[in-house]
């Protein structure tokens, strides 16, 4: 079996606690939108705030001004002010990566393993999250939706991180949550695989061909595996 030079990581639920993070960010939006005059329990607004992200995109920037038409009928500028500022102050106060990823990407580097992240999220958001939690020193290189126009159903985004590295794809391991885009599409190409579980929302007990090499609970155990 070929040596691994390189460990893959995706951003969102498996370096950071995104969903939880969101959901913390909207209780306190929706709780400052109703401190602000919108007329909504705080638990009902924070409800409908997160629908919406799942419903237009997580990543979305037009979320608030869509709820809150939903809610009124229109744009409360007022309103839209509080909650993104709450959101906002929220979310670089509870930014945060999962337990242990500091010290093990420390060990996977003083390993001589090089790292990488591939994400579906924007480039400028996935810098901002990874800045904020001091992990962008870390890795040698990020691709993000931007750099190739293709999702990670799709085998680009992982060619364009083994052109960048410099490696094949039986020199890699890629971790991440989501068994079709993290574990499926790098797989095919020859990349060893490893599940993170703790990062799922909803653990699926049949993979099918999306079974990884590797399954992990914490963080940590991927120093087990390389």
């Amino acid at each position: 079996m070929p040596k691994i030079k390189a460990v893959a990581f995706d951003l969102d639920s498996t370096l950071i606690d995104f969903i939880k993070l969101k959901k913390i960010c909207c209780e306190q939006a929706a709780s400052a939108m109703v401190d602000a005059g919108l007329k909504m329990s705080v638990e009902y607004a924070s409800e409908r705030l997160m629908k919406t992200y799942f419903d237009v995109g997580i990543e979305s920037d037009k979320a608030f001004s869509i709820f809150l038409f939903d809610a009124l009928g229109k744009i409360d500028d007022r309103i839209l002010a509080a909650g993104i500022q709450a959101y906002l102050k929220t979310k670089n106060a509870f930014l945060e990566p999962y337990p242990k990823v500091i010290p093990t990407l420390i060990a996977l580097i003083r390993k001589g393993y090089r790292l990488g992240v591939v994400t579906d999220a924007p480039r400028l958001k996935a810098y901002q999250r990874l800045s904020a939690m001091k992990l962008v020193h870390f890795f040698d290189i990020v691709v993000a939706k931007e750099d190739t126009g293709k999702g990670k159903y799709d085998e680009m985004p992982f060619k364009m991180l083994c052109e960048k590295l410099d490696v094949k794809p039986d020199e890699v391991i890629m971790v991440g949550d989501n068994p079709s885009r993290d574990i499926g599409t790098p797989k095919r190409m020859g990349m060893k695989t490893v599940l993170a579980k703790y990062g799922q929302q909803k653990p699926q007990s049949d993979l099918g061909t999306d079974k990884p090499d590797y399954e992990i609970k914490d963080f940590s155990e991927l120093l087990e595996i390389c």
